[in-house]
């Protein structure tokens, strides 16, 4: 074998340490920007709130300014390779059962106060009469409840913890105790489960008991395979009941929540602490997109600062002040680029915002889905001239309120597709028709994927049973088995 030597010159785009700080200040939510700008204000004495800033006599004083790089085209385009060391999005994927809806800044958009998940639950186990030690440990163990209301993590594992974080020996049995007894007990009801077996019958053990209470948890406790799995018949010959009183059975279950930390997490997450970045409004027949810079302070650099240097500057004796120069110099220059990154930032979010609210105006206007158009993050990248990770950081972070809701901005982003006329529709449009398909269906003789493309190919959409399969998953609707009812 030959080896062969090559020399090869490699262009290579690295983002500055500025352009790195700018872009996380980009993916900021509202509220985690509100609380950046606080920090900087706090930790750089140089900067301070002004309702009008002027920047023109910076230059006067700066000897050497630290301007922010303009991001070109080229350096944007290499975005998605260098900073996605920097971010990273995670997704959760949500446990399911069959229980199932002009620029201009604006200052005040309201949004409701709440206490979170966490706190609520905190509130409550503090009403118990505990030592500080169980206590503290109980309060270890809320910790580790995500927001559906599960534990979903091995008792053994939660001790080792508490004795490695909190330095308490404690057994698995004390770990034990402390769930059920008291976490257990807690608001809303089947919190602190740790599978869905277990959370079904502490709801259970909360009914007034009746003779469907009693075989619901049979079914719960001895059955739960069959029950899960639809297997309506053995259930039958198993409990020895008939059709119609399984089904009374079955209907008493559905009624429990199968995410009991839903009926809190929901609200106060999806309602209370969501603060749309942009507002969307139509004004006779005109769209107006606003950003929400609800309690963000006009900045500007302290006159006392540049007057500071400018003293020491003048003074004949500079060596003996170099100290207090090069100080000055490095928080007045840190001020000045969070001035103009700000700025910057305003201008990426309402280009990009913009350029998403032009691409679906129809949407916007009318409210219709249907009217929502296939749209990739290059489609907006190329129409700006932006980076397609900037274009990301944007979706992906960031919620819009519009007169029909209030959504992640990624969730206008769709694939294309084609119908009979060869029109291009987005998957978004699909999706609906999938839905309103399923919602309709006899569930006693629920529709298949294959059926289902059946039925769409009727009204003029091209979709694999493959592609609906995806769909399906993704909009949370389960196999046709498991959709059937009794």
């Amino acid at each position: 074998m030959l080896i062969k030597q090559q020399l090869l010159q490699k262009g290579q785009h690295k983002l500055s340490p500025q352009q790195i700080r700018l872009m996380k200040l980009v993916q900021l939510s509202t509220l985690d920007f509100e609380q950046r700008v606080q920090q900087e204000l706090e930790e750089n004495p140089a900067l301070e709130e002004e309702n009008c800033s002027d920047l023109e006599e910076y230059s006067e004083v700066l000897e050497e300014e630290n301007k922010i790089e303009d991001i070109t085209e080229d350096q944007n385009q290499s975005l998605d390779n260098i900073i996605d060391e920097y971010f990273s999005d995670d997704e959760i994927e949500d446990f399911q059962i069959n229980n199932q809806k002009n620029y201009s800044i604006k200052k005040h958009i309201p949004i409701i106060s709440g206490i979170s998940f966490q706190e609520y639950l905190k509130n409550q186990l503090h009403t118990f009469r505990l030592n500080e030690k169980d206590l503290l440990i109980a309060d270890f163990i809320l910790g580790n409840i995500d927001d559906d209301g599960y534990i979903r993590r091995k008792i053994t594992s939660i001790a080792d913890d508490i004795f490695l974080i909190l330095g308490k020996s404690v057994s698995t049995e004390k770990v034990e105790k402390l769930l059920v007894n008291y976490i257990q007990k807690l608001d809303p009801t089947g919190v602190g489960s740790r599978n869905l077996k277990e959370c079904l019958l502490i709801q259970l053990e909360k009914k007034k008991i009746n003779q469907e209470v009693l075989l619901s948890k049979k079914i719960i406790q001895d059955y739960f395979e069959f029950f899960i799995k639809k297997h309506y018949q053995k259930l039958q010959n198993k409990l020895g009941i008939t059709k119609e009183n399984l089904r009374k059975i079955l209907d008493q279950i559905r009624k429990l929540n199968p995410k009991p930390g839903k009926i809190y997490s929901d609200n106060t997450k999806n309602l209370n602490h969501i603060i749309p970045d942009f507002n969307i409004s139509v004004s006779d027949e005109k769209l107006e997109l606003t950003l929400n810079q609800r309690n963000i302070p006009e900045l500007k650099i302290s006159s006392l600062y540049l007057n500071m240097l400018k003293s020491y500057q003048s003074e004949k004796n500079i060596k003996e002040n170099e100290g207090t120069i090069v100080f000055l110099k490095k928080k007045i220059n840190s001020a000045k680029w969070f001035v103009d990154a700000i700025k910057q930032r305003k201008n990426t979010l309402m280009l990009t915002m913009n350029a998403i609210m032009d691409y679906q105006k129809e949407y916007f206007l009318t409210g219709d889905p249907v009217k929502i158009k296939p749209m990739i993050l290059k489609n907006i990248s190329q129409k700006i001239g932006v980076g397609i990770s900037t274009v990301s950081r944007v979706a992906n972070s960031k919620y819009v309120n519009t007169p029909y809701g209030t959504f992640l901005i990624k969730s206008f982003f769709s694939e294309k597709m084609m119908n009979q006329e060869g029109k291009e529709i987005s998957s978004i449009e699909i999706k609906k028709l999938l839905k309103d398909s399923i919602d309709k269906e006899n569930k006693k003789k629920p529709f298949t994927d294959e059926k289902l493309s059946k039925i769409l190919r009727k009204k003029g959409y091209l979709v694999a049973r493959r592609t609906i399969a995806k769909y399906r998953d993704q909009m949370h609707f389960p196999v046709a088995r498991m959709r059937k009812d009794l």
